[in-house]
Parts: structure tokens; sequence; C-alpha cells
């Protein structure tokens, strides 16, 4: 009980220092009255951090393109009037999205320990980085650990360490699984302390931070922000991209979302939308703050602390609120107990599990130029897991037409046939959303249906959409601003990573396994099935460009774009479900043996298994 006491107060303590605890804290508002902005375009800083960022995406894409080996291609040529904006996106899916996404992502870093797979070099080529509920892992635990790659994750034991379930990281140890709950306890406690409304993100957003952000700070990222990757090195050097994580907004009863829902956005900079239902940003630090039409109620009253980066990484991953209510198995402190009860006894909360509040809602009787939002009325906002609408790809912030990016690479590591392999759906979903009011000018290429995509191998190897510019022409007059999307799905090479979703421990070897094989998927398993495959991708990346200039594509890039761009195809027979006899493989029975897969250990990249012996 003292331990208790004495973690509590400390709590309660901090909760008065914005950058001293988990719980938000008051500080002095702004000199400028108001802090809302319509989202009419990008905000200065990030307009002007994305200009300095050019200069470094620049170099390390002559790099890549230079190693890509281009054929009838003059890089610097190209680079002298030509500057593409890249974006990556992570779809979400607990683990299996985290992991699998960490072994994609790790081929494109040249920081990568390993042989060269032909894409090195194209994250520091790349301007943004999205990801969202289990994709915001990913994104959020690498951007505020300042930009560290899986490579170092991987070879200490502090960040990722999944042995045991977040619900009892410490195993069999009943007293180290009490203390963990208490300190739990105590922090959210002094939220509500604070005046703060909590839910059961608050307690999702703390045990995920202990797994994601225990390098950043001492007390496991409790009062590391969102917005304090702006102060972060590799942000402020512009050596990393810009990370940004969605969530979706649902009122409390409302079970269902859909592609009309409205889409918010955390960048280091700002937090709002760019739909037309909201069409406002607040800088992400004041999240929390009590505004009035976007002006401080009190300007000695601006909340900082809000931001809590596992709070804003448990919000686009709420979904998961409900493994917190299967934390019965420990002897969890009173407090989190009456919480936890609250939204599983009353039948109005308990429609309301997967919900964050956010409260003040920063937009309270706000109004954008577009008139008043659907936001306006409520004192509270109320967000969830960012793929709630079927759109688990975060694709939404890097179409926005005021990014002008030229290619989007779509990591796909989405649950959504029975065997837990990704159908398409997301991308489905984003095409068919450009279609409705809330789209707002916003444009995606053509796609097929989910049964086109399983039955024509659009999943079994990466499939290129918007090849031609021209063909785009019904859906917009600016088609060329529309633009390329690389889809890259999940797919088992040397490990099935098509776990589920909840999922919720994984031993050293199965991280491992899982982030060996997304690196096998993103590479073509090390280019072996395809030695031209990062030339494929350079031809990607400036197809945009040579379509404004007039530039006809080389016959490498021609060769390419036949092999991987989707031909507009569509299956029109039954269902068969996921086929895994693409690119000369043999079926996954026939394929996979319990111990290896035939021809890996010969002619693939055993990457990481080197360092199983350093860390266990």
């Amino acid at each position: 009980m003292l331990y208790l006491a004495v973690l509590y107060l400390i709590a309660t303590v901090l909760a008065t220092s914005p950058t001293d605890g988990y719980a938000p804290g008051y500080v002095q508002c702004p000199s400028n009255s108001k802090l809302t902005r319509d989202a009419t375009g990008l905000s200065s800083s990030e307009s002007s951090w994305v200009q300095s960022r050019k200069e470094i995406t620049n170099a390390a894409l002559s790099t890549f393109l230079t190693n890509a080996n281009l054929t009838d291609f003059d890089v610097d040529s190209f680079l002298s009037s030509n500057s593409p904006t890249i974006g990556l996106a992570f779809s979400g899916g607990g683990y299996r999205a985290m992991l699998t996404g960490a072994g994609e992502l790790a081929a494109l870093d040249s920081r990568t320990n390993s042989a060269n797979s032909g894409l090195k070099g194209l994250l520091q080529s790349s301007t943004y980085l999205a990801g969202l509920s289990g994709g915001s892992w990913l994104v959020g635990s690498v951007a505020l650990n300042d930009f560290i790659s899986v490579d170092e994750i991987i070879s200490q034991d502090t960040l990722w360490n999944l042995n045991n379930s977040i619900l009892d990281p410490d195993g069999i140890d009943v007293i180290g699984n009490t203390l963990y709950w208490t300190a739990v306890s105590a922090e959210i406690a002094a939220k509500q302390l604070a005046g703060f409304k909590v839910t059961i993100t608050d307690p999702w957003a703390r045990t995920l931070s202990y797994q994601l952000l225990t390098n950043s700070n001492p007390l496991e990222g409790s009062a590391l922000c969102y917005s304090d990757i702006v102060n972060l090195d590799s942000f402020q050097n512009h050596q990393a991209p810009f990370p940004i994580v969605v969530s979706d907004s649902r009122a409390p009863g409302q079970l269902l979302l859909d592609s009309n829902s409205t889409i918010f956005e955390f960048n280091p900079y700002e937090f709002g939308s760019w739909d037309p239902a909201l069409y406002q940003f607040i800088p992400t630090q004041y999240i929390g703050s009590d505004l009035d039409g976007g002006v401080p109620v009190n300007s000695y009253a601006c909340v900082k602390g809000f931001d809590n980066g596992g709070f804003v990484m448990g919000t686009s991953s709420s979904l998961f609120n409900e493994v917190i209510l299967d934390v019965s198995q420990v002897d969890i402190p009173t407090f989190l107990s009456d919480l936890l009860s609250t939204f599983v006894l009353d039948p109005v909360t308990a429609l309301s599990v997967d919900i964050a509040y956010y409260s003040p809602n920063p937009f309270y009787e706000s109004t954008s130029g577009r008139g008043p939002n659907i936001f306006s009325e409520n004192g509270t906002l109320y967000l969830v897991d960012g793929g709630e609408d079927g759109q688990n790809i975060p694709l939404a912030p890097l179409i926005q037409p005021n990014r002008n990016l030229d290619v989007i690479f779509a990591h796909d590591n989405s649950a959504d046939t029975d065997e837990n392999w990704p159908d398409g759906t997301s991308l489905v979903s984003t095409y068919q959303r450009q279609f409705l009011p809330i789209g707002n000018g916003t444009h995606f290429p053509y796609v097929p249906d989910q049964n086109t995509f399983l039955n024509l191998n659009l999943t079994s190897k990466p499939t290129f959409f918007g090849c031609d510019a021209q063909n785009l022409s019904s859906l917009t007059d600016n088609y060329l601003d529309v633009p390329l999307v690389v889809y890259i799905a999940n797919r088992p090479f040397s490990y099935w990573t098509n776990t589920s979703t909840y999922k919720m421990a994984y031993s050293y070897e199965e991280k491992i396994g899982m982030i060996q094989n997304g690196y096998e998927i993103e590479t073509r398993l090390n280019t072996t099935l395809d030695e031209e495959w990062a030339a494929c991708v350079g031809c990607a990346i400036i197809r945009r460009s040579q379509e404004r200039a007039g530039t006809e594509q080389s016959e490498q890039c021609q060769q390419c774009f036949a092999q991987y761009c989707w031909n507009g195809d569509i299956y029109t027979g039954d269902a068969l479900g996921e086929n895994y006899s693409n690119d000369g493989l043999t079926s996954g029975t026939e394929y996979y043996n319990s111990t290896n897969v035939a021809g890996i250990s010969d002619g693939g990249l055993d990457l990481f298994k080197k360092k199983r012996s350093t860390i266990n």
C-alpha cells in the first residue's frame, strides 16, 4: 500500500508539468489568439520542413537511382529539374503489421546491416511516412525513438520485447505484473485528477509505451509527446521522413464506420482533418486546450502533454482496447478496476470501449471557411482505430493535393481473408471514397474488386496502379497530380506471417521470422525473383515526372510496367481464394516445411539471424 501511495503521489505531482508525466499540464497560451486554422494548405512549418528535407531526399534518391541500374536514364540530368515526392504507408493489423512492416521498412533503410537489397536508401529518399493501428506502432516507435533503425531495435532488448503479453509483461512474476499495473493505474489516475476524461484507451496507451517507447524516456515514455518529435535530432536535421498517424472519428453508440467517416491525422506539427466535415487543424502540442471557436478560453491555461506519444498510437489502435478488459488474472488497483468495470457494465459505455475521448474538443464552436463543422457542437471529440472505416492503409494523408506526392508505396499487412491475408480491401475503400462528398478533391487510381486482387495474383507480387496518368483523366483534369501507387501485400516466403491480429505475444524467434519475411516481401526474396526489381521501383518513382515532361519511358521501364502494372483486367469467375503459385513458387503446402523454406538457405538472404546469438 505504501508503494502504491508513493507512486500515486509522484504521478499526481508530475501532472502539474506537461513534460514530466503522463498527465497533461497547463501552460500560457501562445501570443496569437486563435489556435485553429483552415485546411487550405500545408502549415507553414510543414511546408518549410519539407522544403529542407528535399535536399536530403534528392541526394539519397540520386544514390538509389544510380544503384538501381536504370538503363537509358541520366540520373543527374533528371534530378536537376525534378524532385519526386515519395510516401510510405504501413497498414494496421496488430503486431503482425508492425513486425512485417518493420522488415519491409528495414529493406528500404540504408542503415540496415545486410547485403544490398536493391531498395536500400528508399527510406532516406522518402518525404512522408504514415501508419495506422499496428502500423502506427511501427511509425510512432521509430519516429519517437529518434528515427531508430530496425537493426538497432533488434540488437538490444529494451524495445519491442514481446515475449509476454502486454497484460502480463513479467510473465509468471505476479509481483512484477502487479507493480506494473499499479504504475499504469497511478499515471492514468493522475490524468483524471488533472481534470481530463479517461477511457480504456489510456491504459492501453500506457501499456503500449512500455513496449514501444522504453528507449525514449526513463518512465517508459510517460512524458514523451508526439509533438516532441520536432525537437529530435533526426527531425531537426531532416534525416527522417515526416511521420503521420491516422485515426477515425466515431460518436458513442455508432457501431459501424464507412468511407464517409472523417479521417483525422496526427503529425508533429498539427492535428486535424482535411475532410470537409472538419477542414481544420490545431497545433498538436495544444491538443486538450479549452478553446471556443479556436480561441483559448483562458490565455493562461492552454494544455500541453495531451498528445502523449503512447496515447496517439493508442488512439490509432483503439480496436485493441478490448485486450485490456482481459486483465482479470492480475490483481489490478481499484481505480483501474473501476474504470474497466464502467465500460463493461454500463450498456451505454459498453458500446464505446474502443473510443478515445479528446476532451475538451479543440474544435468546439469552431467554424471553417466552409462553414460550421460537424464536430463543433460537442465538447468532446471521439476518435477510434484508424482502420475501422475499411481503409486499413493510411493513404488519405498521402493523396492530399497539397502534399503533391508522385508515388506511394502502400504496404498491406491486413487480415482481410479468413486466413489473415490481404485482399485489396484497403485500396478499394480509398478508391471509392474519392467519389463521396467527403473525398474533398482527393483522387486515387483505378483499382479492381477483391476477387480480382486475389485471383489474378495482384496480392502475390507487387502491383502498380495508375501507371499511365492519361488513363486517369476521367477522374480529374489534374490527372498528372494523382500519385502512382505501388501496392505490396503480405505473403509468405520464409515465414507464415498471417498471424492473428490479436496475437499479443511473440517469442524472439517468431519476431525475427516476421521481420525477415517482411524484408523478403519488400525485396522480392532479395531480388532472386526479379533481378531488376530495384530498377522497376525506380521506374515507378520517376514516372510522373517523365509524364509531366512528355518523356517517353525506356524499354526497360516499359518491360517493368508490363510485368507489374495492373492492366485493367477484372476477374469474373468464382472466388478462388488466395493463390501462392505465382513467381514460379509451388503451392504453400509443397513449398514449405516445418524448419525451412526450400531455396532460402542457398539463394536467399538470411537477414538478422546473425544477431540472435548476441541477444538471447
